[in-house]
């Protein structure tokens, strides 16, 4: 069936855009009126824009960003709390998204509602954009009856994840440059700088140092060879891609990433902060412990942290107590378990989970703000070793034949 774009006026006059897809132009009139939307204008998608749309969906245009899902868990926070009907505000906030794909799966969402579905069964109908985390906190909210306050959790450890996530990158965005210009430094060197010393030193019949002879070397597999340095290059990369998509890959490479050198501290840090932080807010929310471990074992982007804590979530359904089987995941400081030891004797556990996250949260704050002191040495003596060779390379034999001319 073909796509009609639309414009309409909602019940409350707000101004409502999208697409549909429908047998006719009445058809979609039709499905406008039967969620309270006036339509004003309705023409078919030409083809045109139909191949754009299929390009925009294939370089990622539909993904809906993290802002807009605070944006639409504070707007649900304010609408269930004013006691809005769900189907007349996620209507109204439909209108108001300027992202289509979003827009089509809140009003989706509407109609699902309007048929009688649960809010947590019509988001979990949309697993790329509401996460298995996201939907059984909004179904403890429905059974509680604080829907409210659980958007508003949401919202904030969305919100806090991201922080973290920002500040990890922007971190590591000045070395990661570093390490592109110099590899970009190295290749043009090879490629342009030492054969043009290389003709030049051939034209004399002397003996090159060991140095300029590796330059020389180094240079010449660069320049006969690129195509099988390229081949090689990709394949590695695919590989790699390849393995960390399997299961055993992805165990191993999230134990790798906790062992690399400076930056592995900071994200088991950032890690152990996202576990504490969802843990406590699905404890708040009332969610049952092993179903609160369970989603925090999918949600930890690490599969081999999520491997311990899934045996965190085994020893608690044998018996165990939260302290024994944190104890045991030996990934968590003493302070932290002490921390945890306290929740657990108090009956405060989400609580102390939370100072938990906020611990954790300050660890990485400090790790992030001494990471470029800890990598700039690396750099500096790097590219000093890099710079040294170079000049070795290309000035010795230049002195040498100074030499034998005078």
């Amino acid at each position: 069936m073909p796509n009609f774009k639309f414009q309409g006026r909602s019940e409350q006059g707000q101004a409502v855009t999208g697409t549909l897809e429908a047998s006719s132009k009445d058809a979609v009139a039709g499905q406008l009126m039967g969620r309270g939307v006036t339509p004003i204008k309705i023409e078919e998608e030409t083809a045109g824009a139909n191949i754009t749309k299929q390009i925009n969906t294939l370089l990622g245009g539909d993904k809906v960003s993290t802002v807009d899902l605070i944006m639409f868990c504070r707007q649900m926070y304010t609408i269930t709390k004013a006691g809005i009907p769900l189907t007349r505000g996620i209507r109204g906030l439909a209108a108001g998204v300027r992202h289509q794909k979003f827009q089509e799966v809140l009003n989706d969402v509407a109609e699902r509602l309007e048929g009688g579905t649960a809010l947590s069964r019509s988001l979990r109908a949309h697993p790329k954009i509401f996460n298995d985390l996201f939907v059984s906190m909004i179904n403890v909210g429905e059974t509680s009856g604080n829907l409210d306050q659980v958007f508003k959790q949401i919202g904030y450890y969305i919100e806090r994840d991201e922080e973290t996530k920002k500040r990890v990158k922007s971190a590591l965005r000045y070395p990661t440059f570093v390490v592109m210009a110099l590899a970009a430094a190295i290749a043009a060197i090879n490629v342009w700088v030492v054969p043009a010393f290389a003709k030049m030193f051939s034209k004399f019949d002397a003996e090159l140092p060991i140095v300029t002879k590796i330059l020389i070397g180094t240079s010449n597999v660069f320049v006969n060879y690129w195509y099988l340095i390229g081949i090689v290059v990709a394949l590695g990369v695919f590989g790699f891609l390849y393995l960390i998509k399997t299961e055993k890959g992805k165990l191993w490479w999230g134990k790798q990433k906790l062992n690399l050198p400076i930056v592995g501290e900071l994200i088991e840090r950032a890690s152990m902060a996202r576990y504490a932080r969802s843990f406590s807010l699905m404890l708040q929310a009332g969610v049952p412990i092993n179903r609160a471990l369970s989603l925090c074992a999918a949600s930890i982007d690490n599969a081999y942290l999520g491997q311990k804590i899934a045996r965190i979530r085994e020893g608690v359904e044998r018996g165990d107590s939260l302290l024994r089987t944190h104890n045991a995941a030996q990934i968590f400081t003493p302070l932290v378990l002490q921390m945890i030891a306290v929740g657990e004797e108090s009956g405060q556990i989400e609580e102390l989970l939370g100072d938990v996250a906020e611990f954790y949260d300050r660890e990485v704050d400090y790790d992030l703000q001494t990471l470029t002191d800890k990598i700039e040495p690396i750099l500096i003596i790097t590219m000093a070793i890099f710079v040294t060779i170079l000049a070795l390379g290309i000035f010795l034999p230049m002195w040498s034949m100074y030499d034998i001319q005078k």
